[in-house]
């Protein structure tokens, strides 16, 4: 492993994030909320923390995927570090555990949030939260694959451990290309998103921060009740299509934008993603109505559609309280957080194609038992699906759970109720934001103990990094044959023979 070329690639990053911390510096000059000397402050530690690091350490010729594992980690967790400095240098967050969790959840999209008062905080500051999530929604290392050319060496190394799924979508043959594309389309949907929502009536600062924040299916609202504050149907339901658009391939609306319409349709694993989220929709509408929660059909309809979306796309935005639904709605949601969008979204949790693969696996067995000399094979798409991806797939799951009871046991060993505990890491771990009992929709995660907050943050990196690329760090054999960082050396002047 190349420790240099990967802490040059932090400095790099390190860079690329400083210069994203003078974002919210107009937002603060046109509030006047005094923040502008906390954000220059920032940007400065960051840009000499990268620049420092890009001095030493010499970049690395070729990077393995080893290495592409290290950079992944390692610029997450400084990119979080980084990005919780605005929140503790100003005081609104007075615990810098506290603004490691909420920088954490920012970039990681999840939405898990400490804050029991969002609206105190200054405008800027909500601001950098919202684009934090919209960064991290498509990614941060795809981001710097696409605009910083001197990232290219290792690039599909890099470009492998942050797509999520079981497999990537390559839409050229230069990765950087693919990077580009993917952000073109990311970009194009965030600006339609920002008209829509500003043409229902919010003001730029409103739409913006949403709009961020919902096309990463993160759920970062700078309001107390979230988008209950606007009580409006109409922002609801353009809320809700791109909360759902975001949880979609976003390979799959580059073609769809290149005129092949019925890309969508043509994939099973979107539409066992319409189907569930319809399903869902429907079950929830009717255990509503039943346990007299909403008079009408459409009002039950209208929050239902909107919490399965937003948990299913592990958005996390709320219109309405629903650990106080039926306990058969909260069964329904909790399902929903553990199955997610689809590979290659901005969703987090496990996704729908390692499930519907799953369950292609399960019914092969089944085959199997029932005619032994049949020799049938798993399909996808139409296409043989390789063992390989198959073992890769049943991998995840053992080690999915082996993470959750782990985390989820040693939260509730600090005095954290079963519910409470449990869904927190539900919550986090499959990037959601809210969980149910003291962490629900109209709490935050701010009483839990500080220990706790440091596995819920860890289980928000790994869920977002889809474990495999954090796990294989903490392994010993995984750092046996790294090499020491390989340091810059100066230039020397030659030397001449006056002989």
């Amino acid at each position: 492993m190349h420790t240099g070329g990967v802490l040059n690639i932090l400095g790099k990053l390190l860079l690329l994030i400083a210069l994203f911390l003078l974002t919210p510096i107009p937002v603060s000059v046109y509030y006047d909320d005094g923040m502008v000397d906390i954000f220059l402050r920032c940007a400065a530690i960051g840009a000499g923390a990268g620049a420092l690091l890009i001095l030493i350490f010499a970049p690395a010729r070729e990077l393995n995927l080893r290495d592409g594992f290290t950079v992944a980690v390692i610029c997450w967790l400084g990119l979080a570090l980084l990005g919780a400095l605005p929140y503790w240098l100003s005081g609104q967050v007075p615990s810098f555990i506290d603004s490691l969790f909420e920088a954490m959840s920012g970039f990681t999209t999840t939405g898990s949030t400490i804050l029991t008062d969002i609206e105190a905080l200054a405008p800027s500051l909500l601001f950098w939260r919202a684009t934090t999530q919209w960064l991290g929604g498509m990614g941060i290392i795809i981001l710097s694959l696409a605009i910083l050319p001197l990232l290219g060496v290792g690039g599909m190394q890099l470009f492998q451990t942050e797509m999520t799924g079981p497999t990537k979508d390559r839409l050229t043959p230069r990765i950087q290309d693919t990077a580009r594309i993917l952000w073109s389309v990311y970009l194009l949907l965030t600006g339609v998103l920002i008209a829509l929502l500003m043409a229902g009536g919010l003001n730029p600062f409103d739409a913006v921060t949403h709009a961020f924040c919902t096309i990463s299916t993160a759920g970062f609202s700078p309001y107390n009740d979230s988008v209950a504050h606007f009580n409006s149907l109409y922002v609801e339901v353009v809320i809700i299509i791109f909360m759902f658009i975001g949880g979609i391939n976003f390979a799959m609306h580059h073609h769809f934008m290149r005129g092949k319409l019925a890309t969508y349709w043509q994939s099973e694993e979107f539409r066992l993603y319409l189907g569930l989220a319809l399903g869902a929709t429907l079950l929830i509408t009717a255990f509503n109505l039943h346990g007299t929660f909403y008079e009408t059909v459409g009002d039950s309809l209208r929050h239902a559609a909107f919490q399965v979306v937003s948990v299913f796309t592990t958005s996390g935005f709320c219109t309405d309280d629903f650990t106080l639904w039926p306990s058969a709605s909260q069964l329904i949601l909790v399902g929903l957080m553990l199955v997610g969008g689809m590979a290659g979204s901005t969703s987090g949790s496990i996704k729908t194609v390692r499930f519907l693969l799953f369950f292609k696996y399960v019914r092969l067995q089944f085959r199997s038992l029932i005619h032994p000399q049949t020799v049938s094979v798993i399909k996808l798409g139409g296409n043989r699906v390789p063992q390989e991806i198959m073992t890769a797939v049943l991998g995840f799951f053992a080690l999915y759970f082996m993470i959750f009871i782990t985390a989820a046991l040693a939260v509730t060993a600090m005095g954290v109720d079963l519910l409470t505990g449990t869904t927190a890491v539900i919550a986090t771990l499959n990037n959601i934001g809210p969980g149910l009992h003291l962490v629900g929709p109209t709490h935050s995660f701010a009483q839990l103990p500080d220990a706790a907050k440091v596995i819920l943050t860890f289980c928000m990196l790994a869920g977002r990094l889809e474990l495999y690329t954090v796990i294989v760090l903490l392994t010993p054999a995984f750092w046996r044959t790294a090499r020491w960082p390989e340091l810059r050396r100066p230039k020397t002047r030659p030397t001449v023979d006056h002989k």
